[in-house]
């Protein structure tokens, strides 16, 4: 597809936007509690949208379209059982970990249990992040770039990296927070916009609908080898869930930065709010792409590109360019971001030099950001020949440490004899069980797979606590006073959610 003038100077401003008020908002970082959490000041609106933009991507547009596609609306129950485990994470996980002040999630883990549980964690949350969830968004963004525009895949690899890494190294989690904020609005808009061209196309409403069959179905039968509905509703999808949203890094990291608990826990639900409308426009246009094109498309994960490629009018290119740059900036640097954090307050601090100043915190978390950037550009063309899909490779592989660390986080809060060696062990034996049941048990959901390695855990952690319970459990430090009691305006607008979410189910059952 070529490119116009028009849409060059669209998505160079864009950029140039994006980067300059990133840059300017955190100018001011002094501190490593400034780099790494924007100064504990962030406001609910600022909170919500990062969530959104940090979490939505090319990986999203790519891979979930795709998924769309193939399999349907049923692959929407990733972002709308999102909703319910997000009004979990605001009223129960948030006061807890800001009250303790913790920077990282694996520091919770030192303060609950001891430094080597924390040390373990640290290194699995780097190792996927680079791996997986880094490679994978750089990957499907060059994916999207080569697809639409004809980039080079390697050439849209780095360009992505060196854009989103450059300023990230410089402003830290100010930066991220405000460009998810520029990115996360142009990723809503022009997707919001492909829908309705898309929609269009089909013919309206009631023609989608009547051609989609059985697409547009969210519960599928029990034994579906990729989404059956018990995993869905009780099963395996909640483990990656409060993984996701409640324990992992770049997504905990802005709440983390809240400036009290009331602003953290309605971030997150502005955040719920906003998740309701992502399969509007990330799967829908995957299942019209299948209506109008199935028969051209042979990948997939082609379907989003070639949908643009199909009913783009001339002028808007530049727009759509910018808004899936955009997308996969807004997830990049979140994860170097928070990267950077887990190494340098997890890592280097706690092992290499314990009486660091925070300016010299702040210079490693800046030179971990682009040694991380280069490490991830080169690693990500590996991700590509996975035969099932990057959206599926992405939740697959995390599983052989969600189940774990949910374990060692859950059993950590509610149960206060749990010891140190019982969650250790519990991660570790993560990678054995749930490795083993792909190799054995092939035809059945990963999220089964899941389910059942969160419960052997579950079953190891409790023998061994009931064998050798901790007498004298650690007190957790609070070094921050946080309101003791969620406020109405929270508590109905987790109601309003759940109630949405319920009918959106209802609708499309």
């Amino acid at each position: 597809m070529k490119l116009e003038s028009i849409d060059l100077i669209t998505f160079i401003v864009f950029i140039l936007v994006v980067v300059s008020i990133s840059l300017y908002a955190s100018r001011k970082e002094e501190n490593s509690e400034d780099y790494f959490l924007a100064g504990r000041k962030l406001t609910w609106w600022l909170i919500g949208l990062s969530l959104i933009a940090s979490n939505i991507s090319s990986e999203h547009f790519i891979g979930m379209s795709g998924q769309g596609f193939s399999l349907g609306l049923a692959i929407a129950s990733f972002e709308w059982m999102s909703a319910f485990t997000l009004i979990i994470i605001a009223v129960v996980f948030l006061p807890t970990f800001l009250r303790s002040g913790i920077y990282t999630m694996p520091e919770y883990l030192e303060y609950r249990y001891n430094r080597s549980v924390r040390l373990l964690m640290a290194i699995f949350m780097l190792f996927f992040y680079i791996l997986i969830t880094l490679a994978t968004v750089l990957y499907s963004g060059a994916l999207a770039l080569n697809s639409i525009f004809d980039i080079d895949m390697i050439t849209g690899i780095w360009a992505i990296g060196l854009v989103a890494g450059l300023y990230t190294v410089y402003g830290g989690l100010k930066a991220v927070v405000w460009s998810d904020l520029l990115q996360g609005g142009t990723l809503l808009i022009g997707g919001l916009f492909v829908t309705f061209l898309a929609l269009n196309e089909v013919g309206g409403w009631e023609r989608f609908v009547s051609a989609s069959g059985d697409k547009l179905h969210t519960v599928l039968p029990w034994d579906h080898p990729e989404m059956p509905w018990v995993a869905v509703f009780i099963g395996g999808l909640w483990i990656p869930h409060i993984f996701y949203w409640g324990l992992n890094q770049f997504i905990t990291q802005r709440t983390l930065g809240a400036k009290d608990l009331h602003e953290g826990q309605k971030g997150i639900l502005f955040g719920a709010t906003l998740k309701l409308l992502i399969p509007f426009i990330v799967v829908f246009p995957g299942i019209m792409a299948f209506q109008l094109y199935g028969d051209a498309i042979s990948n997939a994960d082609e379907a989003y590109p070639y949908l643009i490629k199909q009913i783009l009018p001339a002028g808007m290119i530049g727009v759509m360019f910018a808004a899936l740059f955009g997308a996969v900036m807004s997830t990049l640097d979140s994860i170097l971001n928070s990267s950077a954090t887990i190494f340098t307050m997890d890592i280097y601090s706690s092992y290499f030099k314990k009486d660091s100043s925070p300016s010299h915190l702040v210079k490693i978390g800046r030179i971990t950001t682009l040694a991380l950037m280069i490490v991830g550009c080169i690693w990500a063309p590996i991700v590509g020949s996975f035969d099932k899909g990057i959206y599926f490779f992405v939740q697959q592989f995390w599983g052989f440490i969600q189940p774990g660390v949910v374990a060692a986080f859950l059993f950590g809060i509610i149960w206060k004899k749990v010891p140190p060696k019982a969650a250790l062990w519990g991660m570790l034996l993560n990678f054995p069980i749930y490795g083993l049941l792909l190799w054995l048990l092939p035809d059945i959901a990963f999220l089964h797979h899941m389910a059942i390695t969160f419960i052997l855990i579950s079953v190891f952690i409790i023998i061994y606590t009931l064998r050798f319970p901790v007498k004298d459990q650690k007190q957790m430090p609070e070094r921050f006073k946080v309101y003791t009691s969620t406020s109405k305006t929270v508590k109905i607008w987790g109601l309003l959610i759940f109630i949405a979410t319920l009918l959106l189910y209802i609708i499309f059952y």
